[in-house]
């Protein structure tokens, strides 16, 4: 008997998402568990899983649109259903949309690859079309195209089958007028250094994606609601150098400052539970595992994926989650799950010789820890100037879950692993 398919909530209290795409084609066979339809939210692209065996008899909705929770996207059921009980059904809905079909849609096209930040691709050369050929283009490329006057049938597009996409949209815009002026790396556009563009002189506005807007939304709502107090500190990390570089001495996972900075906050975390907390309106929870938040930063904005129970895994393991889930956050492919949960976040922009910042929690989390660039610093101790390798730590807490006495001997403890690093792999 054939069913009706709805867009399924993917994330709790989400109204609406993106049907990135779908994964088997029509009439093609099926089996539990596989991926039918990839849906994208405001921060990860989600494979929905087929419930039971079987076939997919008419798509109701297109790869690229917006829908909203409980919306019918497909039919779905036996492949010798009887068409018209297909039609019946269908027209039940009283939608009075026409049905997407083999010919409009490529159920087993490839998904879009992710555009690199801060580049555009070239505008490939195209055709004029006929009037009376479909244009295939996402919505957030209609949009785009329609803000910046861009003419639809004049860009080639590079998805799947000829789809126009945004990263082809803004290729068509800044390749129109030279010489050009690039605009910092995270827009992934380009604006001309002199004449006149088709949104102004010396900009081109690049609408906000679903995952910036939702990042603006949760920031805003952080510092608006969470009362944020701040303690810093400096750890000598001479030690903790050198027991990374003998532990990437062998042949084993390599391991990154970061990966012993997760591992060192997990020991803390054990040391002073009261900091391993979530902050709810009747109630502050309490873990007994610890799982903690890592901050990635990728072509659509920073994302935060949680590593489950870093105090229970060893330093080889704790390394290759971090990995993996930082490889596939760039690439959108986290699970929903993976981005929920944990108690605090860490995050570092040491890298880019960031030596001192504050950050913003991540609710209902209790706490955010930026760590900033190891420096050469003069130091005293014992009554004699010494040269050591100093981190700057910046804590921000949540002060209706912390106190600040709690957080202030979190903070000690974690220095004190950080310096005597052997406790790290106990």
């Amino acid at each position: 008997m054939a069913e009706i398919m709805r867009m399924p909530e993917v994330a709790a209290n989400t109204t609406e998402a993106i049907l990135e795409a779908w994964n088997v084609g029509l009439n093609t066979p099926y089996a539990a568990g596989d991926p039918i339809v990839t849906v994208e939210t405001e921060k990860a692209a989600v494979d929905v899983e087929a419930e039971s065996d079987g076939v997919l008899l008419r798509l109701l909705v297109e790869a690229g649109t917006t829908v909203a929770v409980g919306t019918p996207i497909a039919v779905w059921g036996a492949k010798d259903e009887p068409a018209s009980e297909v039609d019946a059904l269908v027209a039940s809905l009283g939608t009075g949309e026409a049905p997407v079909t083999a010919s409009t849609v490529s159920a087993t096209a490839p998904k879009e690859p992710a555009t690199p930040a801060g580049t555009v691709p070239p505008a490939p050369a195209v055709a004029a079309r006929d009037n009376s050929e479909r244009l295939f283009a996402s919505p957030l490329a209609r949009r785009l195209a329609r803000e910046l006057r861009v003419d639809l049938n004049a860009v080639a597009g590079s998805g799947p089958h000829g789809r126009i996409r945004r990263a082809d949209i803004e290729a068509a815009v800044v390749t129109s007028v030279e010489p050009k002026e690039t605009l910092p790396a995270h827009t992934g556009a380009e604006i001309p250094k002199n004449g006149t563009s088709a949104v102004g002189p010396r900009f081109v506005d690049v609408p906000n994606t679903r995952m910036r807007t939702a990042i603006a939304r949760r920031l805003t709502e952080s510092k608006q609601n969470t009362p944020h107090f701040y303690l810093r500190a400096g750890a000598r990390v001479d030690a903790l150098l050198e027991l990374r570089q003998q532990i990437n001495a062998g042949q084993g996972v390599k391991v990154s400052i970061n990966d012993l900075l997760i591992k060192a906050i997990a020991s803390a975390h054990v040391s002073v539970s009261a900091m391993n907390a979530q902050w709810n309106d009747t109630s502050i929870r309490y873990f007994s595992d610890v799982d903690i938040a890592v901050a990635v930063a990728t072509d659509g904005g920073l994302v935060t994926p949680v590593i489950r129970g870093v105090d229970s895994l060893p330093m080889s393991g704790v390394a290759k989650a971090t990995k993996d889930l930082i490889a596939r956050a760039k690439e959108r492919r986290l699970q929903q799950d993976e981005l929920e949960g944990g108690t605090i976040t860490i995050t570092n922009l040491g890298m880019y010789g960031t030596e001192d910042f504050a950050a913003i929690i991540n609710p209902p989390q209790a706490a955010i820890l930026a760590v900033g660039a190891v420096r050469q610093e003069a130091v005293v101790h014992e009554g004699a100037i010494n040269i050591a390798s100093i981190l700057r730590l910046t804590l921000a807490v949540d002060h209706r879950s912390v106190d600040g006495a709690t957080a202030a001997e979190w903070l000690k403890a974690f220095v004190d692993v950080l310096e005597h690093p052997l406790r790290i792999l106990l």
